[in-house]
């Protein structure tokens, strides 16, 4: 059976890539380093807009807003997770022969989550649900603290107080994806 995503030509997307057996891939430099490469190479060539991104040991979330008329953040994903796992240092867990045959290195779920943003309170309880992520998670006390988030972006911008997120925002109930 064949998996069918919704072709929305200028969606607003929510994307959770989850890694291999959950393997915390994400979390040397390298590997961030790499990430960040694959999703400057793929903005250069294909372009998007990346609305949101929160990167932790073991997935990620983002929030892409595409062109007018494109509809393509499937192959946008494909072509990132190819050029990160290329790169990737560190995977080791085994694989089933169907990877072993198609030749995957074993490194990202085959599939990912993804969800068209419908109005913006669900781009809003998206981009909460992304930038609480690490504190959720137990990684940090406060949002602020994890590196790896567009949160600080959002702070300078003005759009977060540095203080949002002491305790769950009320905006992200009832989304829990992992």
């Amino acid at each position: 059976m064949q998996y069918r995503r919704i072709k929305n030509p200028g969606a607003c997307v929510f994307l959770t890539l989850v890694t291999h057996q959950r393997q915390p891939l994400l979390t040397t430099d390298s590997n961030i380093n790499r990430l960040r490469t694959a999703f400057r190479r793929e903005l250069k060539t294909h372009p998007f807009q990346l609305d949101a991104i929160v990167i932790l040991p073991d997935h990620l979330h983002t929030l892409w807003t595409l062109p007018s008329g494109d509809y393509d953040y499937q192959n946008r994903v494909s072509r990132i997770k190819r050029y990160f796992s290329i790169g990737c240092k560190g995977s080791k867990t085994s694989q089933s022969s169907a990877r072993t045959k198609k030749r995957y290195k074993p490194v990202w779920q085959q599939r990912y989550w993804e969800h068209t943003i419908r109005d913006q309170k669900d781009f809003s309880h998206h981009m909460d649900y992304i930038h609480y992520n690490p504190v959720k998670h137990g990684q940090v006390d406060h949002p602020s603290e994890w590196p790896f988030s567009s949160f600080h972006r959002y702070i300078d911008s003005g759009l977060y107080n540095a203080d949002w997120g002491t305790s769950e925002p009320v905006s992200t109930a009832g989304i829990d994806l992992e």
